[in-house]
């Protein structure tokens, strides 16, 4: 590992900059839309362990009361029959309309997700239909015994890796391998792309620190979110973007959530608001530059959904806040099963744009399109159709973007199935892919 200066900057070395840059709204036009129903399941390996034949079965709605129940196929209910493919968490364009997509780890949290597989497709979606074909799924496993801890079927030969082991957020794929990252150490995973297998194994590093959430394995599980615990990055807020060099040779991992800085007593914040890490990691050497930047985010509290690089410095980066739902129909006197509590606010892509950023410094942020201010004026939403011309993608996690050609861009929901409802208060949401044409977008740069 290279050295670093990052690890003796303090974070309000930074606050007497005007970082706050003002970014301009460019309008983004719905082309496309292209719907995979909620309710998609797929067989789990015929070599898994029989505990992964049925998933859901810890959840709140699974266990205990649907515990001994009969797995369902269509998921009507907990638990269901085979694995849900449900939320996509990270796309990369690969041409010829195919898509490389990861599925998240499964139901929510490590506790109540040991029966969901965790893998990647290749999918491909028809715009002119609004359906999406599954053309390859590749499940992720550790036979060599690679990763360093105990997974939740050490046990088993396949050994399977589950969503009570990773929860897998963001992708690369470079020469038959995928490089994943995950939330909960936060981790860089490398396995082949064509078996699953995995390959490698590395822990996060800025500069000579170790990041750590309180689900590193290396601290006392049950710890609480908090600095004092030695975590200092928060539980779940680990890697969501995984962007990658045009050149194949640097990924840029994006967290989720700040870090811990100890010497100002607060997480790393930016001109008063929260900042990210984006950092460095070396694809030949396999091992972290030492190097990062900063990504201020616009109120804290917001998250990132996804990171994909569109030219040598400037790159696609959802950010986004916790609400779900249209505003319209927004609860007036307490919540209720037709309206929607807390309705989505934010929801936005930013151009960035890392052209002439010194290491330790923040992203420009250049421009931005608003996933509540769509133009449909065609009117080709499959859901969510509305009479005033426009089409918002209200979910509360927006976690896939990246560009098709020179005039549009692909953006996704994680329908965190079965559980978010945005798209209506009492349907589950589905997986939408939405292809929107942006051309002025994708031209702004950083003067």
């Amino acid at each position: 590992m290279k050295s670093t200066l990052l690890a003796t900057v303090a974070v309000f070395s930074f606050a007497s900059l005007a970082f706050a840059e003002e970014t301009t709204e460019y309008p983004a036009q719905l082309v496309g839309h292209a719907v995979l129903p909620a309710q998609t399941l797929i067989p789990a390996p015929a070599d898994a362990p029989e505990a992964l034949q049925v998933s859901g079965k810890f959840t709140e709605r699974g266990n205990p009361a649907r515990l001994g129940a009969a797995p369902t196929t269509d998921g009507s209910a907990l638990p269901f029959a085979g694995q849900p493919v449900q939320g996509f968490s990270g796309i990369r364009h690969i041409g010829d309309g195919r898509y490389y997509v990861l599925t998240d780890n499964g139901f929510g949290s490590k506790a109540n997700s040991p029966d969901a597989m965790l893998f990647f497709h290749v999918l491909s979606p028809d715009f002119t239909s609004g359906d999406v074909t599954i053309k390859t799924t590749t499940f992720l496993r550790d036979p060599n015994k690679v990763i360093p801890f105990h997974i939740a079927m050490e046990a088993s030969d396949s050994r399977y890796l589950t969503g009570a082991d990773f929860d897998v957020e963001g992708f690369q794929v470079l020469d038959g391998k995928i490089y994943i990252g995950d939330e909960f150490g936060p981790y860089l995973i490398v396995a082949d792309t064509e078996t699953g297998v995995v390959e490698a194994f590395h822990e996060t590093f800025l500069g000579d620190k170790k990041l750590m959430s309180p689900d590193h394995y290396q601290i006392r599980a049950g710890n609480p979110d908090t600095p004092e615990t030695a975590a200092n990055v928060k539980r779940s807020r680990g890697y969501e973007g995984f962007a990658v060099s045009m050149d194949g040779k640097t990924l840029y991992p994006l967290l989720e959530g700040p870090v811990w800085d100890e010497a100002a007593g607060d997480y790393e914040r930016v001109d008063g608001n929260e900042a990210l890490r984006l950092l460095e990691f070396d694809v030949a050497t396999q091992s972290w530059t030492g190097s990062s930047m900063l990504y201020r985010l616009e109120q804290d509290g917001n998250a990132i959904g996804d990171f994909n690089m569109i030219d040598a410095t400037r790159g696609l980066v959802i950010e986004r806040d916790w609400g779900q739902g249209d505003a319209e129909r927004a609860c007036a006197d307490g919540a209720s099963e037709t309206c929607f509590e807390t309705p989505a606010g934010f929801k936005r892509v930013y151009m960035i744009d890392m052209k002439g950023v010194e290491y330790g410094q923040p992203v420009h942020k250049v421009g931005y399109i608003d996933l509540l201010n769509i133009q449909d004026f065609d009117s080709l939403a499959r859901i969510g159709k509305r009479d005033d011309g426009r089409f918002t993608f209200p979910f509360v996690t927006i976690e896939n973007v990246d560009r098709v050609d020179e005039e549009h861009i692909i953006v996704g929901n994680d329908n965190n199935f079965p559980f978010s409802k945005g798209r209506d208060p009492v349907a589950l949401d589905n997986n939408e892919l939405i292809l929107l044409k942006v051309s002025n977008f994708l031209n702004a740069a950083a003067e």
